[in-house]
């Protein structure tokens, strides 16, 4: 005879109901945190941008001395502005990050490429890590709270 107790003897889990909470609370932190985290990476393109609006004269200037022409300049704030914004809400992401980490490279190599200033040597490895996080964009898209998922979702069935 068994000298177990039913006291003593695991009872069965229950259904995957009382998973749930845990489950739902670890998908809507993984939402949010896309989104977040997709602000926060744009967040920075969308205030240079506008700033260079602010300040376009000396931004200009700054390019035209490090061998870029001036004229560049709306390219650079249209760049700046709306792929941030389209980071933002999650509009053709893939595309848009591939597109602004080429940029961030490129400009961490023309203006951040003194590394014997050691400001602009960390100007130039934040230009890259930016660029690292606009791949991880690349490759895992824009997640869930975002325009291109909502396309991605097949229409309604009317019944």
């Amino acid at each position: 005879m068994s000298t177990l107790s039913s006291a003593s003897v695991p009872k069965p889990m229950a259904s995957n109901s009382t998973n749930q909470p845990a489950e739902s609370t670890a998908n809507t932190v993984q939402k949010v945190s896309e989104l977040g985290g997709r602000i926060l990476l744009a967040v920075l393109f969308l205030l240079s941008g506008l700033g260079k609006v602010g300040a376009y004269a000396g931004t200009s200037a700054y390019m035209s001395s490090l061998g870029v022409p001036g004229a560049l300049l709306p390219v650079v704030i249209a760049t700046e502005v709306l792929g941030a914004l389209a980071i933002i809400v999650g509009w053709k992401t893939r595309v848009i990050a591939s597109l602004l980490a080429g940029f961030s490279l490129l400009t961490a190599v023309i203006f951040h490429s003194n590394f014997g200033d050691q400001i602009q040597m960390i100007m130039f490895f934040k230009n890259v890590s930016i660029a690292g996080g606009f791949l991880l964009l690349v490759a895992h898209g824009s997640g869930p709270l975002s325009i291109d998922r909502r396309h991605d979702r097949p229409a309604p069935t009317r019944g």
